[in-house]
């Protein structure tokens, strides 16, 4: 049986709850001791109605709608009889039409005057957004910020003056596994609905959802058209935004997923200083700690992210980070790996002061890393290739920390990446394409967009390119 993560926009609605207890040991720690199971049937019988009350108005439905081209086709062409003789492009003519396709979507109410948040993969592509309130008000949206990197959206409307009911932020590092939460939305559009459950796990990082990976596992209910709902805590709070669901027939078995609070009061703090997301950088890239790599560094357990490469005169080269130090924490909040230091710096503001342990000589030492916005140097001098050689048609950029970031490329600083390649060109034809990094060009290293250019067009008739495509190096010769 094939499982499979899905964005939770579309769908049917199935739940079945079970109720939890949890024993906490009488000797347990101070915090443990305030959270108890229930022990009496009138505790069992107490209701989450009085939550439920408080937060439901500020969870909002989004219908978005968007053109589809696509070319009329008969119904024979998606037969696999046919493909298998004809190709996968059998019948694909005749001229194309457009199409309206509607989504839809939940959203969370986040300002008294109108600021929503949502899933970038709800109103992705979207000419057109309606956000519906409890109270069936409808309002058109306008879209504030959208960042695919996050898989979040904010969105504004006008209420005309009105006070909206909102939520406020949950600090998402302090939820514990086992905390009872609640999730909210309008799965399968069958209206607002309400289900319960428990956090299952607080920093799953694995889940390849979107570029920052670090998500809160619940098993409340999650199904399509829950995404960008609110997943909250029993004190009326948001902690995080359902985004997706782990599943092999579309509904919901228990494995659910949403964005941390603290990732998307980011993104909205962004969008309240003008809708620009400027995200802080640290200047390293690092590997994950293996097991056999913990034992090399003399480290009793795996657990921890060492740096590969440090960005001369970047914030982690001023903190006096080093390759080869390995990354234990920041902030005293443990580092499982690459995508939780990248969740947790992120989740920073340029020019904060962060705490970070590491490993370096079997001994711990403390750094302090400001990081900042990454750096557009040199700058990208986008162009379109032309002449002739092998690459006319590509559009090529100079790549820098920024651009990296943009392109979600870590590490990848300096050389010249292609961004653009023009249907039918000839850079197309010899199968160039977006996201290849250009090394050198007769074996002539070219660190700039000037050089790659200049190069191409001293080569004369013969041409041997080397590109790196997603981290391997390639080489190609041609003869024009």
């Amino acid at each position: 049986m094939r499982y499979r993560l899905r964005p939770v926009c579309l769908g049917l609605l199935i739940a079945l709850a079970a109720p939890v207890a949890v024993w906490v040991p009488a000797w347990g720690p101070a915090w443990a001791q305030s959270k108890t199971a229930p022990e009496t049937k009138t505790q069992i019988e107490l209701s989450f109605a009085p939550v439920v009350k408080k937060v439901a108005p500020a969870v909002v439905n989004i219908f978005s709608k968007r053109v589809i081209r696509q070319r009329s086709v008969s119904p024979f062409f998606n037969d696999p009889f046919f493909k298998r003789f004809f190709g996968k492009d059998f019948g694909m003519f005749g001229l194309p039409r457009e199409r309206i396709q509607k989504s839809l979507g939940s959203g969370v109410i986040v300002s008294e005057d109108g600021l929503i948040v949502t899933n970038h993969h709800v109103i992705e592509g979207s000419t057109e957004i309606i956000v519906v309130l409890s109270d069936r008000r409808e309002f058109a949206a306008e879209l504030v910020l959208d960042d695919e990197s996050t898989d979040l959206a904010v969105l504004r409307i006008d209420p005309n003056g009105r006070k909206l009911p909102y939520l406020t932020f949950r600090d998402s590092d302090e939820v514990e596994v086992g905390d009872l939460v609640l999730a909210i939305g309008n799965p399968f559009g069958v209206g607002q609905t309400v289900t319960s459950g428990i956090v299952s796990a607080t920093a799953r990082t694995q889940a390849g959802i979107s570029d920052f990976s670090f998500f809160i596992q619940t098993d409340a209910a999650i199904n399509p058209g829950n995404s960008g709902g609110a997943l909250v805590t029993l004190d009326g709070k948001l902690l995080g935004i359902n985004t997706a669901i782990y599943s092999r027939n579309g509904g919901s078995v228990g494995i659910g997923f949403a964005i941390p609070a603290n990732m998307v009061e980011t993104v909205v703090a962004s969008a309240l200083r003008g809708g620009e997301l400027v995200r802080a950088w640290s200047g390293l890239i690092g590997q994950n700690l293996t097991p056999d790599l913990a034992e090399a560094f003399g480290l009793e357990t795996p657990g921890g992210v060492i740096v590969k490469r440090v960005y001369p005169g970047g914030p982690a080269d001023r903190a006096g980070a080093k390759p080869g130090d390995v990354i234990l924490n920041l902030e005293g909040r443990a580092v499982a790996d690459v995508e939780s230091f990248r969740y947790r710096i992120a989740t920073r503001e340029p020019g904060d002061r962060i705490l970070i342990e590491v490993w370096r000589d079997r001994a711990t030492r403390t750094l302090t890393l400001v990081p900042i916005a990454a750096p557009e140097n040199p700058p990208r001098n986008e162009i379109q290739l032309s002449g002739q050689h092998p690459l006319i048609g590509a559009v090529v950029a100079n790549l820098s920390p920024a651009l990296a970031e943009e392109l979600d490329l870590p590490g990848a600083w300096d050389g010249v990446i292609i961004l653009k390649v023009a249907r039918r060109s000839v850079a197309a034809r010899l199968r160039f394409k977006p996201g290849d990094i250009i090394e050198a060009v007769n074996r002539k290293e070219v660190r700039d967009v000037t050089a790659l250019d200049a190069a191409l067009k001293q080569a004369k008739g013969s041409w041997r390119i080397s590109f790196s495509r997603k981290g391997k190096l390639r080489h190609a010769e041609f003869n024009l």
